[in-house]
């Protein structure tokens, strides 16, 4: 089985559309989803999502594009990481592709976030773009190890991928791995421990070959694991059970038949 560690089905694109949705992950073997918080307003919904549907999960964070949104206090990030559904802080981290200028905000936010971690004890959903070294040093100053966590759909150097894992974190592989022109990004597929490893969709963004182009669904990140798995020269079945076994393992959540 499968397990899509990082999609956002309550945006427009998916919302309307979630019996379909869960019913192609049940025909694809893709047992449990973790959907992604990217500002508080619409937390609600995300926590909706994994209050009604035994196989969903929720995080809480504002993501570091959002600029002009409400700024999230540690005391909040961790009154809602106390909910038994939500089980990440996050997405959050750097961004400095998209925004320009004094990007302080954006470390401040950040910063926030792992605060909010450590004190709840939730693992931290990372997002870094075009921003590895200030992502990397601000998790070493503000401890992000002791509560570890996922760099969410990974797209940076080995040296980046071994140093946050180095810090304890894990490395996930969205639909970008599946990519033909995405070389560098498939030799760090084969580098990455399988232990250490989580796959996802963000849905619904970046749809793995054979999709490429259209809407992304959680259905689809079994094609990620395919690609891995033909990348090592190893069974599916082994990429699907470590990459399983470290979701449940990593956001502590129990492992249930649904």
């Amino acid at each position: 089985m499968f397990v899509d560690s990082h999609c956002h089905l309550d945006f427009p694109e998916l919302r309307d559309e979630l019996p379909q949705l869960l019913a192609a992950m049940r025909e694809h073997e893709v047992t449990h989803a973790l959907c992604i918080a990217v500002e508080m307003d619409a937390w609600p919904a995300v926590h909706a999502l994994a209050r009604e549907h035994a196989n969903l999960y929720a995080s809480v964070g504002v993501h570091p594009d959002y600029q002009d949104t409400g700024e999230p206090t540690q005391a909040l990030l961790c009154e809602r990481a106390r909910d038994p559904r939500v089980v990440a802080i996050g997405e959050t981290g750097l961004d400095y592709y998209r925004l320009t200028g004094d990007l302080e905000w954006q470390r401040q936010r950040f910063r926030t976030h792992i605060r909010a971690a450590r004190e709840s004890g939730r693992p931290l959903v990372i997002h870094t773009r075009a921003a590895a070294a200030d992502t990397l040093a601000i998790m070493r100053e503000e401890r992000a190890g002791e509560v570890g966590g996922v760099m969410h759909c990974f797209t940076e150097t080995w040296d980046v991928a071994q140093a946050a894992m180095d810090l304890g974190f894990h490395i996930s592989f969205s639909g970008i791995v599946t990519f033909r022109n995405a070389v560098a990004l498939k030799e760090v597929a084969t580098r990455v421990p399988l232990e250490r490893m989580l796959i996802e969709t963000d849905s619904p963004y970046l749809a793995p070959v054979p999709h490429r182009g259209k809407r992304n669904q959680p259905a689809w990140v079994r094609h990620v694991a395919e690609e891995i798995a033909r990348l090592r020269g190893v069974p599916l079945e082994a990429v699907a059970a470590a990459t399983t076994d470290n979701f449940f393992r990593l956001f502590r959540i129990p492992r249930h038949a649904l």
